[in-house]
């Protein structure tokens, strides 16, 4: 059931699956600076309601919205066993936004953890474009 040649992905569904991440990851952003201040609570329905209603949350949930719109287009024409491994790189790219917006430090676990999800990647397009014999 795999796509058939006249169905390739065009630049435009690669475009779309780009847009996605780039979504995806400018959500996490707003949620984390949604986040940032919020007074410590016992009170988790409070917290949670206080931390709903902070312009960044809202519109960081609304760019995981746009971004997922922009997903579906992308699965019309790319396999989803290529699409959703190349959203892993909002895994590196938060790290790194971490650490430079807001001060996060990486240790040797987190290097480690970051290669071996590269590393998986990488061996997940090798599969994925391998020919069975």
């Amino acid at each position: 059931m795999g796509v058939a040649v006249s169905e390739r992905a065009s630049a435009s569904h690669w475009a779309a699956l780009v847009t996605a991440i780039i979504a995806s990851q400018a959500g996490q952003l707003l949620l984390k600076l949604g986040a940032i201040g919020l007074p410590a609570t016992t009170n988790i329905a409070a917290s949670m309601l206080t931390q709903m209603l902070r312009w960044q949350t809202l519109l960081g949930l609304c760019c995981y919205g746009f971004g997922t719109i922009f997903y579906a287009v992308a699965l019309r024409r790319i396999p989803m066993s290529v699409a959703l491994p190349c959203t892993a790189v909002s895994y590196v790219t938060a790290t790194l936004f971490g650490m430079a917006l807001f001060g996060e430090t990486l240790n040797m676990v987190h290097v480690l953890g970051l290669a071996m999800v590269c590393g998986g990647i990488v061996l997940l397009a090798e599969i994925g474009e391998a020919k069975p014999a």
